[in-house]
């Protein structure tokens, strides 16, 4: 007997590890929906200058300008994302259609001992792509020295593991999960010091806009709407912010009731935490506020209110002076 739904839906990829292995999950997905799928690795920005520090790219689309061409060029049907890498503002002709159910959103500090954070020594080095991350640590260990990584997880980690001069360096607990490497994690670093990118640990899928079977495919398979009320608020907070990669923005929406029903008319309750730190850590501008989410709609407006609440407070004049020419980091 044939599958209910036989035309094969091509699903377009990156190539690393952690990507083939998110869709290969999605893949899985569809295939218990009933739906066939094919994979199609493609090349990205961001994958053709793995060394080139992030805030020299200056491209907030780098993991995800080839899957979109290939989305509106008809070469694919869906793609599959970390959603902390999609930016909040999608090409025209793109739709996000899915939102997959959230791993740990926490960051992961990776030793070479098992080594805590609070034990790392005086002036230790730490390596990180990520301005998030930089200026979280900053703010809580000035003493602290950070330097550029990049590549995906298994050359961090190898870079971490031939370089005695690093102390540390710092992964999505997720990536490392979903890649068997669990035991890899020193210590889950608690959201007081390292709040997480906005959509860390949530999987994304996009589309054609208007592609009505591919969207219901993955809808039908992926999507969880109570992660993505969660991470539709830290969006819009994102958004809001103009923030992207470049900008040490966090957030992390949670719902007060992780059993509720997110829908028209119920009583769902969103808590969504902000922060943005200036770069060398010496200025701090966080928040939380709480607010009913029943639809995409409601939950951008938590977003949004946030947000509006962290540039009344500072956070504006900080995201201001990291956009003047020379306000990063010196890499």
């Amino acid at each position: 007997m044939s599958p209910p739904h036989a035309t094969v839906l091509r699903v377009g990829t990156r190539g690393s590890a952690l990507a083939r292995w998110q869709t290969s999950h999605a893949c899985e997905a569809l295939a218990a929906a009933g739906f066939q799928t094919e994979t199609i690795e493609i090349l990205t920005t961001g994958d053709l200058a793995p060394e080139t520090p992030i805030g020299q790219l200056s491209d907030p689309a780098l993991f995800t300008r080839q899957l979109d061409e290939a989305i509106l060029d008809g070469r694919i049907d869906l793609a599959v994302h970390s959603l902390k890498d999609l930016p909040t503002r999608l090409p025209e002709g793109i739709a996000l259609v899915a939102v997959s159910t959230r791993e740990d959103p926490r960051d992961a500090l990776v030793t070479r001992d098992g080594t805590g954070f609070s034990a790392l020594p005086p002036g230790a080095c730490i390596a990180t792509s990520s301005l998030r991350r930089r200026a979280q640590l900053l703010s809580a260990r000035p003493d602290l020295t950070i330097i550029e990584i990049r590549g995906n997880v298994d050359a961090r980690l190898a870079k971490l593991d031939r370089n005695p001069a690093i102390a540390a360096t710092l992964l999505a607990c997720a990536g490392l999960v979903r890649l068997s490497l669990g035991h890899r994690i020193s210590e889950r670093l608690p959201y007081q010091l390292m709040l997480p990118a906005p959509g860390q640990a949530a999987l994304a899928v996009t589309a054609r806009t208007g592609d009505t079977r591919a969207t219901k495919a993955a809808e039908r398979a992926m999507h969880d709407p109570r992660a993505a009320a969660c991470v539709g608020a830290e969006r819009a907070l994102l958004h809001a912010l103009e923030g992207g990669c470049e900008i040490p923005v966090a957030a992390l929406g949670e719902l007060v009731d992780p059993t509720a029903i997110v829908r028209p008319a119920s009583n769902a309750v969103l808590r969504l935490r902000g922060r943005v730190v200036s770069l060398d850590g010496r200025r701090v501008v966080e928040g939380t506020i709480e607010g009913p989410v029943y639809d995409r709609q409601s939950a951008e407006a938590v977003g949004r209110e946030l947000a509006a609440r962290l540039v009344a407070d500072g956070a504006g004049r900080i995201l201001e002076a990291l956009r003047k020419p020379g306000g990063g980091p010196a890499v």
